[in-house]
């Protein structure tokens, strides 16, 4: 039985917070109230389901007051419901992500080819796209569960510790992978995760050089998975996909040798279909 990786701890959201008035003056088009909203949705993860206002607000880095507003709107709109000590999100929310999901076509473009690959290999497969640090699922054909963690459709995971991640780091602009490593703080899952700053930085450039990754329990102890890059005709990264297999029944021989050029082939024919 595979072991769950550790919950995360506590901490400020890692995308920018809203910008103080002096930095509003200077641009008259950003919405402090909106942008403080997402990130008070935000602070709702699956290990903290209910929270306070002053949990929302340390999590957030908003003032109380800030935050006791956004969780009052939120719950007067449907978002979120409280039980008169904490607050927590209701199932409108969700319509929030399907609006991404139903205005794009790339889900529904992966969707039936990950079906056709979970049927020849009798494994379960994945697509995702990345954010900031983050692997965010939009697409998934599960034929068992593999992982002590349940996937779905707007799941997230570490983007430096997965094979999707990887493969979608590794085609950042070189400038840009710098910030990302600069600002990382990186945690061992498992004994074997890389947690080395520049031995991460050469991993994601053979990741580029070889066009797929393979990560071997770096998140989860008995997984191993392999990814590829989906792209357009142009050339364009739009997303990954990934094949996680248990570890004691597939060697790293058999990933690469089985499995890889399934995916490889995959994403060839998804590059035709999705244009430019």
């Amino acid at each position: 039985m595979e072991n769950q990786p550790p919950p995360r701890p506590p901490q400020r959201l890692s995308e920018p917070l809203p910008p103080s008035p002096g930095d509003e003056a200077a641009d008259p088009n950003f919405m402090t109230s909106l942008a403080r909203g997402l990130v008070v949705i935000r602070a709702f993860t699956e290990q903290q389901p209910r929270l306070s206002i002053a949990e929302v607000a340390r999590l957030s880095g908003l003032p109380r007051a800030a935050a006791r507003r956004c969780l009052l709107t939120l719950e007067k709109l449907g978002y979120a419901g409280s039980d008169g000590r904490s607050f927590f999100l209701r199932p409108k929310i969700l319509a929030l992500g399907y609006a991404f999901l139903s205005s794009t076509s790339l889900p529904k473009a992966i969707q039936p080819f990950l079906e056709r690959v979970s049927e020849q290999l009798h494994e379960s497969c994945s697509a995702g796209v990345l954010d900031e640090d983050e692997v965010v699922y939009i697409a998934r054909a599960a034929t068992r569960r593999i992982m002590s963690v349940g996937l779905s459709v707007g799941s997230r995971l570490p983007a430096f510790w997965t094979s999707m991640g990887r493969v979608l780091l590794a085609q950042l602009p070189p400038a840009e992978l710098q910030r990302r490593l600069a600002a990382l703080e990186p945690r061992a899952f498992t004994d074997k995760s890389v947690t080395d700053k520049g031995q991460l930085l050469r991993l994601l450039e053979q990741v580029r050089q070889r066009g797929f990754c393979i990560v071997d329990q770096e998140l989860e102890i008995g997984l191993r998975s392999v990814s590829v890059p989906v792209m357009n005709t142009g050339g364009q990264v739009v997303a990954a996909m990934n094949c996680g297999l248990q570890a004691q029944r597939v060697s790293r021989r058999e990933l690469e040798g089985r499995v890889l050029p399934v995916l490889q082939s995959t994403a060839q024919e998804l590059r035709v279909l999705l244009g430019h």
